[in-house]
């Protein structure tokens, strides 16, 4: 027995020596962690040298060297790797050790939960304007940044993460940076995403659209810059096109559109059904409907801002694709670190390739339309038609970092639509002849500067050109009319962004545009010849204070633009226009919004010889002269409410807008006011209505727009009556859909007739006492035009054909229903002296297809 015991405990003795023995050998051979200098003091012992170095650089370093590095060169090649340290031999004896000032850096960025990879995530250096987004793998490369920085990470879900830069150098190369989940529910709401990926509300009432985060709306299959626009409430073209957007009872030419900061004259191509500027070069879109920051001129109804790409590409980026319009390519390409080049090139196959889209785009614009005499027998008159037309547009940036604080970006861009359009009548053996050239050519340069923490500047220098020649041969060259419009500016703006305190912040700046207008006239029977040009001078300087609360309960901007405005033939006026913008909290999820602008303009469209030009290239610029036409001046006020939880939003917001100073030649009027030049006011009441609920795949909306839009004209009879824009009530309702890779989407616009005026009835409608015979016209606007309805659907499908080629391929279908809407309906006395009605309408049935591939 005692045997027994004995030898179990003589082994559990045994067992415990030799697990004492295991790991105390263990602890012999574990590398230990000591400091940097200490441990540099034991190699002068070991290997008689002597190292150089400043102490405050190397405290707080502490360091494991690997045991098998056993020469000097090895280990200080650790050394070097290790803390990005420089380690220079001056003799046989000594060494120099210096710590760069400016490292570079790579990382990983993962969910801490399951380690995934953080795709999109923003990488920033804090303290200056260095900042990358995270690859496809959730990596990151940045390259001579300040090691005693931090970098701040942040994506939407996550916690953002602050971490010092020395901490991820000593972690060793490309380190993980793991960022937590948020799940906090916010009380606060500032920014509204909705309707589609890629639309936002800022907190100051403007919307931006992202075009490289945009979903799909029903109808488009490209992200068009100006007719993604006008799914916004309050905004529409009561024409279908992009050439002629009406923003809460505006006329086109009362909008600001800017591309890269250049102000833009031409935006249309195919007679305003597709917008000039490539959306896949196009970056970011901004849009303000009322309280337009005092940097702003120009441009009563709204101001549409466009801004390509600012930041150089580490790697080549680009796309191509077509349509059965089109086709189009785009690239990004960096020269080097700080130097890159973006371009993107479009052409219209209308000139060799007849597809069923082109067909129907040809007869919304000519051929749509009936003719019909007073008493209502149909004009049946055979035609013969032949139109030769193509456009292109071409845009570029150059893209130059001086330095970290010093930017400057140059831009181009060229527009151009060609038309040659036949028209025979055969019945009468008569040809007419349109030709149209239309150009656009701009090109600007930007300098940004950050010349402190808080102090910024930007410069902004543009030149353009715009040039539109129009001619018209009638009855076999009996008649000839040739047209040219032509818009010579060159500007100048200087900003400052002076950052007080977290709180405050101070926007000042000048801004130089001079504009210079011919117009010319040249008909042959009768005989008659005219050229006009002027030329008007502003100088604008301006100052707008911002401020947002710490818990952002309240942001508010208020500031004044000074308009030093001078035609250099007839006067010279000042004018102040306040700004104003605030966004508070009423409740949780509850927010209000109270805007207020004064703007004004110089140039203005008019809109003459209704029946002889082609769609929106019949508009031709012109200068105030502060006589037949003075400077078109608005105000506006709103006050809105908008509501989101739980990814369900409404936003009510009612406004008032008084615009003076228009004329009835740019407002498109087709009665005996066409030509008359009456000098009139307008002023809109309005209404717009917003609620969306999204899903994870889903979004569906409904919007209304009310209207009340009425012309005061003093020297008319009656002196008020409906604006021809005056659309009481518009609806939009729509969805999308996403499941994998495809993307749906299907939306019904409506919205009540426009008003029209007619001839008075019965023989009364024709004044034969002039010669020509006249129409006499009822009250101006005293009809309306039947109710518009269009239904419209569009579908994205994605897929990869390589790991780094990607591709779509879509369909659209616009006007599924085939409703025959009437956009327009004028008279005219014809050579046998009756009226003739014309009505147009709008497109029919319009399929289109794409396919694009991008890297």
């Amino acid at each position: 027995m005692l045997g027994t015991n004995y030898n179990k405990h003589f082994g559990l003795i045994l067992g415990l020596l030799f697990f004492l023995f295991c790991h105390v050998n263990a602890q012999e051979k574990q590398p230990t962690s000591v400091g940097l200098i200490p441990y540099l003091k034991t190699l002068e012992n070991r290997f008689d040298v002597k190292f150089s170095y400043i102490d405050k650089d190397l405290e707080g370093l502490n360091i494991t060297i690997p045991e098998n590095l056993n020469t000097l060169g090895q280990i200080l090649t650790f050394i070097e790797s290790t803390f990005h340290i420089d380690t220079e031999k001056l003799n046989d004896r000594y060494y120099a050790i210096t710590k760069n000032d400016r490292v570079d850096l790579c990382g990983v960025v993962l969910d801490n939960f399951a380690e995934n990879t953080v795709i999109g995530a923003t990488v920033e250096v804090l303290g200056t304007k260095i900042a990358k987004i995270t690859d496809s793998d959730g990596s990151f490369i940045l390259r001579d940044i300040p090691r005693n920085s931090s970098l701040k990470i942040r994506y939407l879900g996550y916690i953002t993460k602050y971490v010092p830069i020395e901490k991820l150098l000593q972690q060793g190369d490309c380190p993980k940076i793991l960022l937590a989940q948020y799940y906090e529910q916010l009380d606060e709401v500032f920014v509204y995403k909705y309707l589609t990926s890629g639309i936002i509300k800022e907190n100051d009432a403007s919307i931006t659209l992202n075009t490289a985060e945009f979903g799909i709306l029903p109808g488009l299959i490209e992200p068009d810059i100006l007719q993604t626009v006008q799914a916004l409430p309050g905004i529409k073209s009561i024409d279908e096109t992009v050439s002629d957007i009406n923003v809460r009872g505006g006329t086109n030419d009362q909008n600001l559109i800017l591309w890269n900061g250049i102000k833009m004259y031409q935006s249309g191509h195919f007679f305003g059904l597709i917008s000039a500027f490539n959306p896949y070069q196009t970056d970011k879109v901004t849009i303000y409907k009322n309280g337009t920051p005092s940097n702003f001129g120009d441009g009563v109804s709204s101001v549409i801002q466009m801004e390509t790409g600012n930041t150089i590409t580490e790697t080549w980026k680009g796309g191509a694709g077509f349509n059965l319009i089109s086709g189009d390519v785009y690239a990004e390409v960096p020269i080097a670190p700080n130097l890159g080049i973006q371009f993107s090139a479009r052409r219209s196959a209308t000139d060799f390739l007849s597809t069923p889209t082109y067909k129907q785009f040809i007869n919304r614009a000519f051929q749509d339309s009936e003719i019909t005499l007073q008493n209502n027998n149909m004009v049946d008159d055979e035609f013969a038609r032949d139109e030769d037309f193509f456009f292109y547009d071409f845009s570029g940036k150059i893209l130059y970092d001086l330095n970290n604080a010093h930017k400057i970006r140059l831009s181009a861009i060229h527009i151009k639509n060609n038309l040659k359009f036949e028209e025979t009548n055969i019945d009468a053996n008569e040809t007419n002849v349109s030709l149209l050239k239309q150009d656009n050519i701009s090109v600007g340069g930007q300098l940004q500067s950050q010349w402190t923490d808080r102090f910024t500047s930007h410069l902004n220098l543009y030149y353009s050109k715009y040039n539109l020649d129009a001619q018209n041969v009638f009855a076999n060259q009996v008649q000839q009319l040739f047209q040219n419009n032509q818009v010579t500016e060159n500007a100048l703006k200087f900003d400052t962004n002076y950052m007080m305190n977290d709180q405050f912040s101070w926007n000042n700046g000048y801004q130089y545009i001079e504009t210079g207008i011919t117009n010319a006239t040249i008909i042959n029977q009768p005989d008659f010849n005219s050229e006009i040009k002027g030329v008007i001078r502003t100088h604008a300087p301006y100052s707008q204070l911002n401020y947002s609360s710490l818990d952002n309960t309240f942001v508010g901007k208020m500031g004044a633009r000074f308009n030093f405005v001078e035609n250099l033939d007839t006067f010279k006026k000042l004018l102040i226009e306040p700004r104003l913008n605030l966004n508070f909290k009423l409740a949780n999820y509850v927010r209000a919004e109270i805007l207020g602008e004064f703007k004004s303009q110089a140039t203005n469209q008019v809109i003459d010889l209704e029946q002889n030009f082609l769609g929106i290239e019949k508009r031709r610029w012109i200068l105030s002269n502060d006589d037949t036409l003075p400077v078109t001046k608005s105000k506006q006020g709103s006050v809105g409410l908008n509501y989101e939880r739980n990814n369900f939003y409404i936003g009510i917001e009612g406004f008032i807008k008084n615009v003076d100073g228009i004329s009835t030649s740019t407002q498109g009027f087709q009665n005996p006011y066409q030509f008359s030049g009456e000098i009139g006011s307008y002023k809109v009441k309005g209404l717009e209505f917003l609620i969306n609920k999204k899903g994870d795949n889903y979004s569906t909306w409904l919007s209304y727009a009310y209207n009340k839009n009425d012309y005061t004209f003093d020297s008319i009879v009656p002196k008020r009556f409906p604006n021809n824009l005056d659309i009481r009530h518009t609806v939009t309702f729509a969805s999308t859909y996403t499941y994998k890779n495809l993307k749906l989407s299907m939306g019904i616009n409506y919205r009540t007739g426009k008003p029209y005026t007619e001839p008075a009835e019965g023989d009364e409608g024709l004044d034969e006492e002039f010669f020509p015979p006249r129409i006499n016209f009822q009250s101006p606007n005293n009809s309306r035009l039947p109710e518009y309805f269009r239904a419209d659907a569009s579908a994205i499908y994605n897929f990869s054909i390589s790991r780094a080629i990607r591709a779509n391929a879509g369909l659209s279908i616009l006007n599924i229903t085939n409703r025959r809407n009437t956009l327009n309906k004028y008279y005219r006395v014809n050579e046998d002296n009756e009226i003739e009605t014309i009505e147009n309408f709008s497109l029919g049935i319009t399929p289109n297809v794409s396919f694009r591939v991008s890297f």
